[in-house]
Parts: structure tokens; C-alpha cells; sequence
């Protein structure tokens, strides 16, 4: 897959392609729904190439910041899943006021038809585009007939709850991880590179991994969890068991950065540290608690292993 992170980054020869269009935070089965269907048109006109257009940073992190909402997944990463899911390549527009400024028509123009040379556009049947959302499927219907590209809006997909990047937000903000899963279609995953922290886990006798988790990421609810851990440095590296502490170590008064902390179960030969990580979060075991004596966290932490072990049967 290549990944323009511009409209200038694409090559001038280009040739026809169908694009499909959204901010694809999560990769969820709603997005896989619309990139399949663009998939199976760009079969359908000769095994033209599926290009996937989104935006960075997040539009309203741009148009109102004090409501932008946690990402779920960086490019790099949605960039993966976009693969898994059928997309060719990626075309990341940089989303400022100014592009926040321009009508339906100059998107349309600048981006699919002088850039992406669209034969077809795919897009979710509530896909809003242009100034103050003015623009919308029939919208692009419509200037798809002046460019000679068609336009179709798929029906959001899901069951009771149609899957969005909110539904899942709103998922891991409430600790269902499994509900999050469940709208993903595979385990929710923080990436991050293993920074060495105070290393009271190593003297408790349980190890961590530990990736900050402050910023602009989501992350569960505070809690700990039944997970996976791999290192993404090596091709291939297995996905190891593991429980999962997300919060800041209320028993020590010291501790105040959120941080993902995972303990590989049974392990206490990993040298992680500056190694980028994926952890995967299975089920949620427990909320975060504050312990009256160290004693009562180990006995506790004990308990939080022999769970995960019998949630993840391992």
C-alpha cells in the first residue's frame, strides 16, 4: 500500500480509480461494510485500484478542538487495517480551516477528479463533505454526472446500535471492551513504545510493559483487563497472554500519567524497553482500586493473573 500524505505526494499518472471517503477512525465493520462494496466495484469496472481518502487531524479537532474526540487509531495503523480490509492505497488530505472552507465542488474537483482520477466513489449513506457539511451523497451524485465518476451512499451497518468510531469511544469509555470488539470486529489495540517506568511491578514480582497513554489516543476506562501483547519490531511475533493495568496507580500517591501497563503472564525474561508494542484488551476483570497496604495489591494482582489465565485459556 502506498500512503500519500498529501494530494501532491500522488503520482501524475495515475490512473482511474474508485476512492472511497471518511475519517475511518477504528477501521470498524461499518467501514469494512462501504470499503467492500468499493472493492467489488472497482472489480466489477476491470480490477481498478481502491483508493481510501481520509483526513488529518480529525475535523474537529480543527473546527471545534474542545470537542475532539480521542482517536482510536493513528494512520500508520488505520493505514494497515485499510490493507486488511481491501484498500490499495491511501490518500491522507491535511485537514485544516482552509480545506474546512471549501465548498463540495472543490473538493470534488481537487481531490477525486484532478488527483484521483475517480471512475467511482463509495462512501457511507450519512457521508457529509465540503463547508458547514453543506455537501452530501446526492451531492456527489450529482457532480459525479458533470465528471463523469458515479456515487453511491451504503447503508450504515450494525445491529441494534449502528457501528461508528463514537459507538466504540463510547464502548472503551465504559470498559466494554468486549462491546468495542464486538463493533470492530477484532480486540480493541493501543500502540506504543515500552518506556521504562519506576519498576515497582518488577519488584512486586510482576513485570510490565508500560506505554503512555495521556494524549490524543483512546485508551479503556481505568481498570484492569485480560489482553494480548506483541512487539512489532520482530515480523511475525507471537501474540503473548497477558494482564492488562490502564490508570494511574492510585496505592502510590506518587504515580499521576495514565499509562497502559501489560504483565506477559509467566514472564519475566522480556526486554522491552524502547520497543514498539501492541496490546490487545479481551475483558475487562476489574476497576481500579486503591489498596490499603502493599500486601493486599500483590494478593490482588495474584488473583487479576490466575483471571486472566482462565479468561484467555492460557
Amino acid at each position: 500500500m502506498e500512503v500519500w500524505r498529501t494530494p501532491a505526494e500522488v503520482p501524475l499518472d495515475l490512473g482511474r480509480t474508485v476512492a472511497t471517503i471518511g475519517n475511518f477512525d477504528g477501521v470498524h465493520l461499518g467501514h469494512r461494510h462501504v470499503v467492500g462494496r468499493a472493492a467489488e466495484v472497482a472489480r466489477g469496472l476491470g480490477g481498478l485500484p481502491v483508493v481510501a481518502v481520509t483526513f488529518d487531524p480529525h475535523p474537529i479537532a480543527v473546527l471545534r478542538p474542545e470537542h475532539a474526540p480521542p482517536t482510536l487509531t493513528g494512520i500508520g495503523t488505520r493505514a494497515a487495517l485499510l490493507a486488511e480490509a481491501g484498500v490499495d492505497d491511501l490518500l491522507v488530505v491535511p485537514f485544516d480551516r482552509d480545506v474546512a472552507a471549501w465548498p463540495p465542488e472543490r473538493f470534488v474537483t481537487a481531490v477525486l477528479v484532478d488527483t484521483l482520477h475517480v471512475r467511482a466513489v463509495v462512501v457511507g449513506a450519512n457521508f457529509r463533505f465540503g463547508a458547514r457539511a453543506s455537501g452530501d451523497v446526492s451531492t456527489l451524485v450529482a457532480l459525479g454526472r458533470e465528471h463523469d465518476f458515479t456515487a453511491e451512499g451504503i447503508a450504515l451497518d450494525g445491529g441494534p446500535q449502528v457501528w461508528s468510531s463514537t459507538y466504540v469511544r463510547n464502548c472503551l469509555s465504559a470498559g466494554d471492551v468486549e462491546g468495542a470488539a464486538e463493533a470492530l470486529g477484532r480486540p480493541f489495540t493501543v500502540r506504543g513504545e515500552v518506556v521504562k517506568g519506576d519498576q515497582r511491578g518488577r519488584e512486586l514480582g510482576y513485570p510490565t510493559a508500560n506505554v503512555p497513554a495521556s494524549g490524543m489516543l483512546a485508551a479503556p476506562q481505568d481498570g484492569v483487563y485480560a489482553g494480548r501483547l506483541r512487539r512489532l519490531d520482530v515480523p511475525d511475533a507471537p501474540w503473548l497472554p497477558a494482564a492488562i493495568s490502564v490508570g494511574t496507580n492510585p496505592t502510590f500517591d506518587g504515580d499521576r500519567e495514565r499509562r497502559v501497563e501489560a504483565y506477559v503472564l509467566d514472564r519475566d525474561d522480556l526486554e522491552l524497553y524502547g520497543v514498539e508494542v501492541e496490546v490487545a484488551f479481551v475483558a475487562r476483570i476489574r476497576g481500579m482500586l486503591r489498596f490499603d497496604s502493599v500486601a493486599d495489591l500483590v494478593e490482588t494482582m495474584r488473583r487479576d493473573v490466575d483471571r486472566s489465565r482462565d479468561l484467555l485459556g492460557a
